[in-house]
């Protein structure tokens, strides 16, 4: 990624990039690429006082004939060469005209330019996120009042934040159905009689590290994902920017649900499930020869996904 943001000054372009100093393990790394980029004409910015920039968002500019167009990647993920051979990850790659101008706010934001307060379709925290992530959970309980089946998938690192804990439990009690998939510390208990008997938690350690954040809401049928790079803890909603953006082509949708979550909810390998006290228990049919291991899957499926294209080439 360096490297292109430098050949990309060598071609005579514009290049703002903003690297964040404060990485956990990458600080040393990260200031010695800020004094490469600098060094050669890259505007190099360092975020906002006080806030830790977590978001991964990369934005191209270019002028098409008469035209200006914006193509926009997102993503759940550091653009780090090393970590992507490790975790488990999904970007998007998009020239939606809302998003692009969401992102050139975002940047001009982060650069100092503006003081936006709002989005047209991104989720931003410290922003807008929490509030986003209130209405979009109070819609389902909604839904499921009005006598439509509510259901939310959400896959994340972390739940920590004790008012969306409250609001999860608040829609179990409603009625919808709550999958939380939590590789680490959940501070949410699932399975109590009258406060949380629809909510199930999985934790999935594997080979890859599960990295990850997908937000599903079944909206009544007219379903909605999110993807990005917030858990839901009160440093990430409240001291961080973040962002999360929505999927909105329903091939996409039914993919994310159908060949991403389904696939991870059936795990039996290398998942975890929570009990009420908090401990977890492995399932048990988990040496079946024929049970679910997630991670093999998606390998198995991108190898079978390369075969057919390089046999369409030939």
């Amino acid at each position: 990624m360096v490297e292109a943001l430098l050949d990309a000054i060598g071609e005579g372009k514009q290049v703002a990039a903003l690297v964040e100093l404060k990485a956990r393990f990458d600080e040393e790394s990260n200031i010695e690429w800020a004094r490469a980029l600098e060094h050669d004409g890259v505007h190099v910015v360092y975020g906002l006082p006080g806030l830790k920039v977590h978001c991964k968002t990369a934005l191209v500019v270019r002028r098409e004939g008469d035209a200006i167009r914006r193509y926009v990647h997102l993503s759940t993920g550091n653009y780090n060469s090393v970590t992507a051979q490790l975790y488990t990850d999904i970007g998007m790659f998009t020239c939606d005209e809302a998003i692009g101008a969401d992102c050139t706010d975002l940047f001009n934001y982060l650069t100092g330019y503006s003081a936006k307060v709002d989005y047209r379709k991104l989720l931003v925290a410290p922003v807008d996120m929490r509030q986003n992530f209130e209405r979009l959970i109070r819609r389902e309980i909604e839904h499921q009042r009005n006598g439509e089946r509510g259901h939310l998938i959400f896959k994340m690192n972390a739940l920590v934040d004790k008012p969306m804990i409250q609001l999860f439990y608040e829609a179990s009690k409603a009625g919808v159905q709550v999958d939380l998939l939590v590789r680490g510390i959940c501070c949410l208990r699932p399975g109590i009689a009258g406060v949380s008997e629809n909510i199930r938690v999985t934790s999935i350690v594997g080979r890859f590290l599960e990295h990850s954040r997908i937000f599903y809401f079944r909206n009544a049928g007219q379903e909605e994902i999110y993807l990005g790079s917030a858990d839901l803890m009160p440093r990430n909603l409240n001291r961080r920017v973040e962002v999360d953006f929505p999927v909105r082509d329903p091939k996409l949708v039914r993919f994310l649900h159908d060949e991403v979550l389904a696939i991870y909810l059936a795990d039996v390998v290398n998942a975890r499930h929570m009990k009420p006290d908090g401990t977890y228990d492995r399932p048990s049919n988990r040496d079946n020869v024929r049970s679910m291991n997630a991670q093999e899957w998606f390998i198995k499926k991108v190898a079978v996904r390369s075969s057919n294209n390089e046999k369409s080439v030939g």
